[in-house]
């Protein structure tokens, strides 16, 4: 009896009360942490609950500006899935709030707003600033150039990514690829093509190198904003348009408002378009959160060639069974062979006019060459066979 009391003698018996009331309490702060978390609540006066901040780790908040309407189909969901992998894989340390087009700055002005730190990220196409930086067109699309399997191939493991870097680094930004549409069609025509002399006093809506390219080969290019197209093809303001391929096509109502639809898209045969990051705002990050940025901008430039392949083979289906009236053509040799020697005048005289572009297309071209003599023992052949 004596031995038994002593081992529990009341100071004891009082530290193991004191014990138990502090991993209840521990278990209590837990719990309603756990409920803060999966209540979402955005009231600042909770984040400091968070279990990243008790634990020291910073929790960032990022804007993403886009050159798309919200949510479009394709160009405009891409950047929301960028946006839900980061928050799900950094389990929100690091949260990306994605603005349209127009929401938070203009469309065409996502390249200013990131370098100077308006937004920590943007979406758009590289193409759009060539006005500023006369090769960033290389690291969208050129006509005739890359298909959109083999500007991942440049871009990653070509030299591209490296070069595109480079020619941001002067305005603090970090570009990424950040999807593909794949090849696009050459577009909706209210006028039959037969040959390059059909061209002649054609206005057609194509903006950027391909419209270059159009107007040197005899044609009127003209530049529209999306939202202009369907009224001015259907009042014959223009004769001509391209937008993209038959998912985002169809969806603005083009096979509606046109006869012709030709292919192949020439002008665009595998756009990248670009995920771009204010290179303060992502050296501010750890380095776990800088690799979720880097792995997420390479899934959504997968996913978003994935999407599209899956989409305009469901669209041109529906087009085909259901739109008796387009009629689907190719673009005659003649006008394409034309089309050619205009984009290759072009190119060169870019080249040799800036010498940073001189430096990409050196690069561009070498990758290119090599590339299409593969591809045509390889992907071409395959392609061919299949359809004997």
């Amino acid at each position: 009896m004596s031995t038994t009391y002593n081992r529990f003698s009341p100071a004891i018996i009082l530290v193991l009360l004191a014990a138990l009331v502090t991993v209840s309490w521990l278990l209590v702060i837990d719990r309603a942490q756990q409920q803060l978390s999966v209540s979402g609540s955005s009231d600042g006066d909770f984040k400091t609950l968070s279990g990243n901040e008790s634990s020291g780790q910073k929790n960032f908040e990022w804007k993403l500006v886009t050159s798309w309407p919200k949510n479009l189909p394709g160009l405009g969901t891409a950047p929301e899935n960028f946006a839900k992998v980061v928050n799900a894989m950094s389990d929100g340390r690091l949260t990306v709030k994605v603005y349209g087009g127009g929401e938070l700055v203009p469309a065409l002005e996502v390249f200013s707003a990131v370098s100077q730190g308006t937004a920590e990220m943007g979406h758009a196409a590289a193409y759009y600033w060539k006005g500023k930086i006369p090769s960033s067109p290389f690291f969208t699309a050129v006509p005739f150039g890359l298909t959109a399997q083999e500007m991942n191939g440049w871009l990653h493991y070509g030299g591209g990514l490296e070069l595109w870097r480079e020619v941001y680094a002067p305005f603090d930004l970090i570009p990424f690829a950040g999807g593909n549409t794949g090849v696009q069609m050459a577009g909706w025509f209210n006028r039959e093509i037969n040959d390059v002399s059909d061209l002649e006093g054609l206005k057609m809506r194509i903006p950027g190198v391909g419209g270059e390219v159009f107007s040197r080969a005899g044609g009127t290019s003209v530049t529209l904003p999306g939202s202009e197209i369907y009224t001015s093809l259907q009042t014959g303001v223009i004769d001509a348009t391209e937008w993209v391929a038959p998912y985002n096509d169809m969806a603005l109502g083009l096979h509606e408002v046109a006869s012709y639809y030709y292919y192949p898209g020439w002008h665009e045969p595998g756009p990248t378009l670009e995920l771009v990051v204010n290179k303060t705002a992502f050296e501010s990050l750890p380095a776990d959160l800088q690799k979720i940025v880097e792995i997420a901008a390479r899934y959504a430039n997968q996913d978003m060639l994935d999407e599209y392949t899956a989409r305009n083979n469901a669209s041109y289906t529906d087009l085909l069974d259901n739109h008796k009236g387009v009629q689907v053509r190719r673009l005659p040799d003649d006008v394409l062979r034309a089309f050619h020697r205009a984009s290759t005048e072009y190119l060169e005289e870019l080249a040799a006019e800036d010498e940073m572009a001189a430096k990409v297309y050196k690069s561009w071209k070498a990758y290119a060459d090599g590339v299409k003599n593969y591809h045509h023992i390889s992907e071409q052949s395959y392609i061919n066979a299949r359809d004997l």
